[in-house]
This record gives C-alpha cells, sequence and structure tokens, in this order.
C-alpha cells in the first residue's frame, strides 16, 4: 500500500511525498524512524481509468532511461552538488511521469534521512541489486563520486549491447512476421479461388507441389478456427513454460549449444561477468558479496551456478581460477588463466577489466556479422518460397492451356 505524505523535518523544512507500507500505523513508524513530524497521511487510491497504473505500466521507465539518469547524476555529483539536490534537479527536467515520481521519491526518502542505498533500494524494478551494492559501497568507502561514474559507465555499455541486439533481431522478426501474414492472407483468400480451377477442370496429374499446396489451402480452411485455437494455445503454453525455473533452465542451457549461436551467447556471458564482477571489486565490494551478486543478475542460470560454486569454493580458501577451470566448455581457458594470473597479483578487477573489454568486442563483432548475413539468407528464403508457389500454380495452368 502506497501513502502520501506531508511532514516536517528536524531543520523545520516540509517536505512531500509517498512511503510505501503494509498499513497505515507502519507507514507513521517509517516516517518517525526518519526524523520526520507527520503533518498529514493519506491512502493513494489508484485507479486504471484515472490514468494511474495503466498509465504507470504504459510509460514505465526504460533501462536507457535509467543510464542516462546515472550519467546525469554523476555528472552533478563530480560537480559539488549536494545528492539530493542533484535528484531533484533531474526530477525537474524530466517528461517520463512515471521516473520523475520514482527520482522524486527517492530525493524524499534522502531528505528525510535515509541513506542512498536505502533509497534507491526502494524502487528495485528500476535500481538491481549490483547497483545498490555499488551505491552503498560509494557511502562506506566516501567514494559516491567515483562508485556512480563506475555505475554509469556500466549501465551505458550493458546498454549499448542491448540495443545492438534489438537491432539485429528487429530486420529478421518484422520480414518473418511479414511472411507468415501474407502466406495466411495468401492461403485463407487468394489461393482457394485460384486452385479451384484445377480441382473443376479434372487434370489428374498434377505436380507434388501443388497437391501438396491444394492439400495445405483446404486442411487450413477446413480447420481454421481449430488450427488458429491450437496454435495460440501451443505458443502461450511454451512461452509460460519458458517463465517457469524448469523451462527457462532448459532453455538457458540450450542457448549454449546452439551452433554459431551459443558461441555469440557465450561471449556475451563472459563479457558482462567479467564487467559485473570487475566493477565490483574496483568498488571495493568484498570477493563473495561480488559473486554472489553477479550470480544473481547473470540472466543465466549455468553461469550463476558456476559463480555461486566460486563463492563456496573462495570462502573454503580457494581461487575462483580454481572453479573456472572445471568448466572449460563455459568458460574458455583463456579466462581461466588470465584470471589466474590477476589472483597471483592482486589485480582481479583490472584484469577481468580487460577480459570485459575482449569479450564483449568479440561479441559485438559476432552480432554484426551475423546481422549482415541475416538480410541475404531471408532474401534467399523468400525467394525459394514464392518460386515454389509461383511454380505449383503457373504449371499446372500452362498443362490446361495445352491439352485445350
Amino acid at each position: 500500500m502506497q501513502y502520501s505524505y506531508r511532514a516536517t523535518n528536524k531543520q523545520g523544512t516540509t517536505l512531500s511525498g509517498h512511503v510505501d507500507a503494509p498499513s497505515e500505523s507502519a507507514a507513521v513508524g517509517a516516517l518517525h524512524e526518519r526524523g520526520l513530524t507527520i503533518v498529514s497521511l493519506e491512502p493513494v487510491v489508484r485507479s486504471i481509468f484515472s490514468g494511474g497504473d495503466l498509465l504507470q505500466f504504459l510509460n514505465r521507465p526504460k533501462t536507457k532511461d535509467v543510464a542516462a539518469f546515472m550519467r546525469q547524476l554523476s555528472v552533478l555529483i563530480e560537480a559539488d552538488l549536494p545528492l539530493s539536490e542533484s535528484i531533484r534537479t533531474l526530477a525537474a527536467q524530466m517528461s517520463n511521469q512515471a521516473f520523475k515520481r520514482v527520482v522524486n521519491d527517492i530525493a524524499d526518502r534522502l531528505e528525510g534521512g535515509a541513506s542512498p542505498s536505502e533509497a534507491f533500494s526502494a524502487h528495485p524494478e528500476l535500481f538491481a541489486a549490483f547497483s545498490i551494492k555499488l551505491i552503498h559501497s560509494g557511502e562506506v568507502s566516501g567514494k559516491l563520486k567515483e562508485t556512480l561514474s563506475h555505475l554509469a559507465e556500466y549501465l551505458e555499455r550493458n546498454q549499448a549491447v542491448m540495443s545492438k541486439v534489438r537491432r539485429a533481431l528487429a530486420y529478421p522478426v518484422f520480414v518473418i512476421a511479414t511472411m507468415v501474414v501474407v502466406a495466411i492472407i495468401m492461403v485463407v483468400y487468394v489461393l482457394p479461388q485460384l486452385l479451384v480451377i484445377f480441382k473443376e477442370s479434372g487434370i489428374t496429374e498434377l505436380p507434388l507441389s501443388t497437391k501438396m499446396l491444394i492439400w495445405i489451402t483446404d486442411t487450413v480452411n477446413k480447420y481454421f478456427t481449430a488450427l488458429f485455437i491450437m496454435s495460440a494455445v501451443a505458443i502461450a503454453g511454451i512461452f509460460q513454460w519458458m517463465r517457469m525455473p524448469n523451462g527457462r533452465s532448459w532453455w538457458q542451457r540450450i542457448q549454449l549449444r546452439i551452433p554459431g549461436f551459443g558461441r555469440i551467447v557465450r561471449a556475451f556471458m563472459i563479457a558482462r561477468l567479467s564487467e559485473n564482477l570487475s566493477t565490483l571489486v574496483k568498488s571495493d565490494i568484498a570477493i563473495l558479496d561480488a559473486l554472489r551478486v553477479t550470480g544473481d543478475i547473470m540472466g543465466n542460470i549455468v553461469y550463476r551456478d558456476i559463480l555461486l560454486h566460486a563463492e563456496e569454493e573462495v570462502r573454503g580458501g580457494g581461487t575462483m581460477s580454481d572453479v573456472f577451470r572445471r568448466y572449460p566448455v563455459d568458460i574458455p581457458p583463456l579466462v581461466t588463466s588470465m584470471l589466474a594470473v590477476g589472483e597471483r597479483s592482486a589485480r582481479v578487477g583490472q584484469i577481468l577489466e580487460r577480459v570485459g573489454i575482449f569479450y564483449r568486442t568479440e561479441s559485438e563483432g559476432r552480432i554484426d556479422t551475423i546481422s549482415s548475413l541475416i538480410e541475404p539468407v531471408l532474401v534467399t528464403v523468400l525467394g525459394l518460397g514464392v518460386a515454389v508457389l509461383v511454380s505449383s500454380v503457373l504449371l499446372p495452368i500452362y498443362s490446361l492451356v495445352g491439352a485445350s
């Protein structure tokens, strides 16, 4: 439950904002813990028709918005502006109302006495455990400026890679979707009227492709509703299963074994693993915490399990390189050997940073290569499909004309 409040702090300044709490008494307690004297406290009533939850869902901040916010915040902090004032300044310039409310709430919490990590952790949907750990590290070490700069760089790198992946997938997804729509229109509306000519002509010797086309057209038109429902249920079922732990685990493991594509995923995952660990270690996060946080945000169960195994090994006095060496398929020997050098020289953060740069460059290069190959492959497939369709229709027509 969310409550809207007006309160005064110890300096007599009037503040307003929102607080999340399971009950009104809990909200009062949370505000008192911040040292605030409550002037008014009211529950926030939302309705999807009044522009509340629905508007927030439609206008929810994207990853690039968060990356831009952290970069701008790091610049303002480097200019020696107070953190809460910097956040208020950024909020005043935001056009995304949902994000603006979140940022103002963070400022409210800071002005109410919460620490930066506590204020940001109130919105885990935007600021993951990785970001909170870095911010907390900056608080403890007194290096909040440097930490925010590291976090901004990490988010920008991650956003750049994800944008490249989306651009690479946009073209084939569009072409394939268009082909499916055109095929449905042809089978349902165009081909039935055209193929009836062959049925009424009495031709007995039709090409195999024409017979298959007639069978597909008849089947689809006869059972269109049933096929549509079955396809929709099957697709929904597959997506739902993929969201479950077993299905997600299966798919993440399969991704790493697909020829060609698996190498891209593996390079991308190693780059993410190295960059996350490097950023956390260089921000003075304990290695055990760094391994656990990195494992939680990897997004792949294979590498999560490897990092959790490494955490157990390091806790018992072992090294990360010893664990990585046991997974030569998922962790290339190059990574293991470089990490071992970093452990011996006490330069794990710097070594992992270089590993991350190398594999990020490799993954981006492979994505560019795949992107350049997708277009001619799709054009070839489309051309073959058109050739089969045209030959299936024209050959019987030529036979019919010749017979007459």
